[in-house]
This record gives C-alpha cells, structure tokens and sequence, in this order.
C-alpha cells in the first residue's frame, strides 16, 4: 500500500501554505497576538471562500468533494501558520451549521467541563455530549446554541486566563448540560454533511474523534514548524567563531526533534485513512508530544532571546499546551490504547470503538 501523497494531496497543501502565508503572515500573527486573540472575520471569511471549511461536504452541495486525509493536510498547515479561532469546530459544522461552510458562522464547542475558545465571538456553540443516534454527519448527542439562547450561555459564561494570548478562554456556567438526545435535522441538513464512509463511518463519538485528530494535525505542523525554526537559528547563531549547530549537543536536539515529528506524521496521515479510534488516539499522543517536546527544544536552541516577546516560539510551546488538553487528553488517549491492546482484534476498525467512554478535555476549537 503506498501511503505517498498525490500530485492532488501535494498541490493542496502547497497551496494552502501559500494562501496563509498572505493572508496570515508574521505581521497578521503579531497584530492578532495584541488583540488578545480577538478574531479576524475577514480572515474567516476568506478561509471559506478557499474552502477549508467546506473541504469534505460533497460537491452538489457547495464543497470541495475531498476526505479526512485532505482535511489532514490544511490543519497541519494551520498548525504550522499558528492560525488562531475554533478552526475544528467550525470546519466539523460545515453542512451543519448555517454559514459554517462559508466562513460566514463562527462555531466553538463546548465538551466535558473545560474552559471553551472564543465564545465571545461564536455565533453557534456546539455543546458536545458523547451519545449520538447514528445519522450520517450528525455531532453526537449536540445541543445547537444559537440566538437568544447562546447569549444567556455567554453572559452566565466567566472569561478565565488562557495560557495561549491567541486562545481567549471562557469557563462555561455551571449547570450547562449537553443534550438529552440530538436535535432533530432536516434530510436536507443530513445530506448536506460529510458522509460516512467504510473507513469514517456514522459513529457514536465521529465528531469528537476527528475533532482530536484534526487538532493532532494542528500539532504536527506546529512541531515540523519548530524544527525547521531550530535548525535554522543553529545554522545561523554563531558562538566561538563557529554556528552552534556544529555543537554536538545542539545536533542531538534538532535530530531529537526530527524523530518526534516523522513518527507523529505516520501515525497521523495513517489515522486519517483508516479513520480507526485507536489510532486517532495513538496519533493524538505522538502529536501532543512532539509538539510540546518540540516547541520546548526549539526555545532551549534559541538561548535567551527565546524566551522573549519578540520571538515566536512560546507562541508554539502556548498554543501546544492548549491543544493537548483538547478533545482528547494523554490519560484518555492511553486508556483508549490500552483498551484496544486488551481486545485486540475486535476493537481496530470497530464503530463501537467510538462509544467507549474516556476522558476528554475541552472542545478548544
């Protein structure tokens, strides 16, 4: 089986790379960072109208026709630009959510009892529970706040400190209950979203696991990111007359963060094909740590302007925590593994898979 990337797949991520590197270059990054994460609707806007939203809903219905492992590829770019906003929740609500697809709708989500990513600024909050009813596309068990509903739930909500200054932070009121059962949706609205596929199939938790593997992917680029960071510093920072990357222990970090990232890479684009739950939280696990791992060698390269304002790197190492919290946490991640070492053979590849119960973290966008 050849896991290569197409001439396709190649030329999509390419040109995402380059749609962020105009749209969202450093300045837009910095501007972003003194607006306390404050979201940019042109910005939205235009991620739409490139179709990173509606990637995966058919063509007839205005997407782009594409799967998982495409949706894999533009997360990881956005990991690497560092684009801020509830990027999954939003891209999972296409076809679902009125104006999602276009950019026009901003969606968070709110799962489990951890603080949630841009409230403020939604205009549709997902709250996530994990039982569903089967039907292709629908975020299980999701109660759908809109309208006068979602402002009571933002003005009961309370702003919390984040630790990323591109991530604002709300803890959601105390009380707030995700939905008995999921809400009732037209033919139209089911036919409109992505549909479930041998390798994706309608599921219990389809919305919460490729919401963890999407942001795996965020942290995949964020790593590849870091590393390419690194290695340039080491090449360019010179100490007694020589660059530091001639330093044997300044090599030994860039080459530890190599072995984080391709791994993690494997394990994610793998994931991304075989859509299996086990998998997802394999790759979440090697994602989270090459990320943190990374973005912490990254600084460690830098020396003390690493540590700065200036620099961009502990805005990789910032957004890297957040993310590992999200969706799906490491003690979930590894109680999901061990489960499926312990019924090898039935739990691979298995939709019931999705219905195991583990822990979760906040939706995080």
């Amino acid at each position: 089986m050849d896991f290569q990337l197409s001439d396709d797949q190649r030329a999509l991520r390419s040109g995402m790379r380059d749609l962020l590197g105009a749209v969202f270059d450093r300045d837009r990054l910095r501007a972003a960072v003194e607006r306390e994460g404050a979201l940019d609707r042109s910005l939205w806007r235009e991620l739409g109208a490139a179709g990173f939203f509606a990637l995966r809903l058919p063509e007839e219905a205005g997407g782009v026709g594409l799967g998982l492992p495409e949706a894999v590829l533009l997360f990881e770019e956005a990991g690497r630009a560092l684009l801020p906003g509830p990027l999954v929740a939003t891209h999972l609500s296409a076809g679902l959510v009125k104006g999602a697809a276009e950019g026009e709708a901003v969606v968070t989500a709110v799962a489990a009892d951890l603080p949630v990513a841009h409230l403020a600024e939604a205009d549709v909050v997902l709250v996530v529970d994990g039982r569903a009813s089967g039907l292709p596309g629908e975020a299980e068990g999701a109660e759908v706040l809109s309208g006068e509903a979602l402002r009571a739930f933002v003005a009961a909500a309370r702003p919390v400190r984040s630790t990323d200054p591109l991530t604002p932070l709300h803890r959601a009121p105390a009380g707030a209950k995700p939905a008995p059962a999921a809400p009732e949706r037209t033919r139209a609205a089911a036919e409109r979203a992505p549909e479930a596929t041998e390798r994706a199939p309608a599921h219990a938790g389809r919305f919460r696991f490729e919401a963890a593997l999407l942001t795996a992917a965020e942290q995949l680029g964020s790593a590849a990111r870091t590393t390419e960071a690194a290695v340039q510093h080491a090449g360019e920072r010179e100490q007694f007359g020589s660059p530091i990357g001639s330093f044997q222990a300044v090599k030994h970090l860039c080459a530890d963060m190599l072995t984080r990232t391709e791994p993690a890479r494997a394990a994610v684009y793998a994931a991304a094909v075989t859509g299996d739950p086990v998998e997802i939280a394999a790759a979440k696990l090697l994602a989270d740590e090459a990320a943190v791992r990374n973005a912490r060698d990254c600084l460690q390269i830098h020396g003390g302007m690493g540590f700065t304002w200036e620099a961009d790197v502990h805005l990789h190492l910032k957004r890297a925590w957040l993310r590992a919290a999200s969706w799906l946490t490491g003690a979930g991640a590894e109680e999901l593994l061990a489960a499926g070492l312990g019924t090898a053979g039935r739990l691979p590849r298995s939709s019931a898979a999705y219905g195991r119960p583990v822990r979760e973290a906040g939706g995080g966008g």
